[in-house]
């Protein structure tokens, strides 16, 4: 049986006093890269001897998020091609609604909420499964999941639509509306305020490039065969650590360079800035390289921030430069690209808060690729929690800056344990440094 069974969907429609858009919301070139990687989910954990009962909490979500969807309508719309033009937008109508599915499971939630383990495969079943491969897609689906002392919520959006800002500044109106309170940032959908050269038709260039079968917009099928083979581990650690350690992980020629993919939220350095309530994708993408050699060196620790300040300077330059620097990563084997997502910057411990009690823990579910890294900031307020994916169990002796660091390490390889899936075992474990 499975450890999580879903109950029944039903749907939550948008206020009849929303305000909607008169047009679709055409894509923008830093969101039309997004489209064939839709898919952005965070599951929220919490738990406690004095949670309110199951019903009620439903009661207060659904009716919040309806609450919310006054603000934040296109959010409960579809995404579409627009045959005629060539763009991927998002189109509303007075009866869009968002899917709330309700779902019961039997696991151990105070087990799935501690830093010690985390047990991927009902982790991933905490989330609602939206088709998104073909359009119209739909942009949000939410799930409420009751355990015996606690209750997980689940987030799917698209990430064509929202970037990991967009995701938690939703989440946090949502929360706030729970509580009664009113939320203080007026979210905004206009794409007209993020000024990028080449406009719309660059957008559209990006579509059909990168989508050309559309309506349909599958991944890659390296991405969905990734998927099946990940394991994971959650330990909490800087961006130039983490590079250095998957340098040490993986058994790449010493002379071979090692990619770095992160992104930039660019809402404060575009020309005009973007107001900080705009919700939609506003990343630049950032590529800083270094030999393996020089990752597993001395000075592996300094070299990495040094090469990373340089590309955020790099960026700064040209916040909005899409394309012309990443033509090395372009021919450049994935197994060997380090992706960053998420930022420390994202206090989901913080602003998640129901009105049932501080969020216990919160993952993101969906990776998409081996050496994946997602941040966010850290439960006590001053560490940054690390989401790291990887194919292989990291080779740990390999990884290891310090004592302290070797045994932790130690510490998550001991307790790597078959997951009842297919693939390799799940490696579990965290650690919680202040930096």
């Amino acid at each position: 049986m499975s450890p999580v069974r879903v109950i029944h969907a039903s749907y939550v429609n948008v206020p009849a006093t929303a305000a909607l858009p008169l047009e679709p919301i055409k894509l923008t070139a830093m969101e039309a890269i997004w489209v064939i990687m839709p898919v952005l989910q965070h599951v929220l954990l919490y738990e406690g001897a004095d949670m309110p009962p199951f019903e009620d909490i439903l009661q207060a979500l659904r009716s919040s998020l309806a609450v919310t969807l006054g603000s934040f309508a296109p959010l409960a719309g579809k995404l579409v091609h627009l045959k005629d033009t060539g763009d991927v937008a998002i189109s509303c109508s007075a009866s869009d609604s968002v899917k709330f599915v309700v779902a019961e499971s039997d696991a151990d939630v105070r087990r799935l909420a501690r830093d010690e383990e985390h047990d991927l495969p009902v982790l991933e079943q905490l989330v609602p499964d939206v088709d998104m491969s073909k359009l119209p897609a739909a942009v949000l689906a939410v799930q409420a999941t009751r355990f015996n002392g606690g209750v997980a919520v689940g987030v799917t959006v698209h990430h064509a639509v929202a970037d990991g800002r967009s995701l938690w500044t939703f989440v946090e109106a949502w929360a706030t509306a729970c509580r009664g309170e009113k939320p203080a940032l007026t979210p905004s959908f206009d794409r007209s305020v993020v000024k990028l050269p080449g406009g719309e038709e660059e957008a559209r260039s990006i579509l059909r490039r990168r989508a050309p079968n559309l309506p349909l917009v599958a991944p890659p099928p390296s991405l969905t065969e990734d998927r099946t083979r990940f394991t994971r581990r959650t330990f909490v650690v800087v961006t130039a650590l983490a590079w250095t350690c998957f340098a040490r992980c993986k058994q790449f020629p010493l002379d071979d360079d090692v990619p770095l993919l992160f992104f930039a939220d660019v809402r404060d350095r575009l020309d005009p800035p973007v107001d900080r309530g705009y919700i939609g994708v506003c990343l630049t993408r950032c590529l800083a390289m270094l030999p393996a050699r020089e990752l597993r060196g001395t000075l592996a620790l300094l070299t990495a921030a040094a090469a990373l300040q340089d590309e955020i300077r790099r960026m700064n330059r040209d916040p909005a430069d899409q394309q012309s620097h990443l033509t090395p990563i372009m021919l450049a084997s994935w197994d060997r690209v380090m992706n960053v997502s998420g930022s420390s910057a994202f206090a989901a411990y913080d602003i998640a808060d129901f009105g049932w009690g501080k969020l216990r823990r919160t993952e993101p579910i969906r990776m998409n690729h081996d050496g994946q890294v997602a941040l966010m900031r850290g439960r006590d307020g001053l560490g940054v929690q690390v989401s790291v994916s990887l194919l292989q169990q990291a080779l740990v002796e390999n990884c290891s800056f310090a004592p302290v660091q070797k045994a932790h390490m130690h510490m998550m390889a001991n307790r790597c344990k078959p997951s009842g899936a297919k693939g390799p075992p799940f490696c579990t474990g965290s650690v919680t440094n202040r930096c």
